[in-house]
Formats: structure tokens, sequence, C-alpha cells
């Protein structure tokens, strides 16, 4: 099964740009674009092969993933893992803050060296 120009386009030109899309040759099978959790498990399989370099380009963004002006450029800390979201357990509800917690501004106060 040959590429078609469309996604060989993409994979040469656009991959590059793109933070945390790998490509994986498979000589003889159809392209498809295989989501992995953090854990590397696979979350879904996307056929690209009827796509057009534009739908892909499209595709990939929607989902979450980064794309560089050049394919050096460095990638904001907040895109680092992307598109995995973060795990919530790293954003405590803004709620417990408003229970008569102390402000985090003032923890710092009281230990200068954190």
């Amino acid at each position: 099964a040959g590429h078609s120009p469309q996604v060989k386009a993409f994979i040469t030109q656009d991959l590059p740009l793109y933070h945390n899309l790998e490509m994986k040759h498979l000589p003889g099978a159809d392209p498809e674009l295989v989501l992995l959790s953090l854990r590397y498990e696979e979350l879904e399989r996307i056929p690209l092969s009827d796509m057009t370099r534009e739908e892909i380009n499209q595709l990939v963004q929607e989902l979450g993933f980064y794309r560089k002006e050049m394919p050096d450029a460095p990638v904001p800390e907040e895109f680092q893992f992307a598109p995995a979201k973060p795990l919530p357990v790293l954003h405590p509800p803004q709620a417990s803050t408003a229970e008569g917690k102390t402000p985090l501004k003032r923890d710092k106060e009281q230990h200068p060296d954190l």
C-alpha cells in the first residue's frame, strides 16, 4: 500500500513541526494516527489514507498536538506533554483555598527557602 502524496507531504513537511508526534514506518501498512496515553496505552487509531494534508493538520491540531514554527523551535512548558491532558491531581480545585486555608503567598513569606 503506497502512501498518498497528501499523507507523504504531511509526514515529510508537517510532522517534524509537531511535538510528541512520531512517525513509525510499517511496510505495507496503511498510514494511521495511533493515539497513546502517557503510559503508552493505545487509545484510538485514525486511518489517514483518504485524508488530505490539510485535513491531517487540522486533525492533529484539534487533538491538541502543539505545532512549532520550526522543527527545532522550543516547546512552551505547558505543551511539553501535549496533547495528553494533565492529570487532575496536579490541579486542586480552587474551592479548597476558599475554605479558610492559608493562601500560597502567606506560606512563601513564612518559608523564604521554598
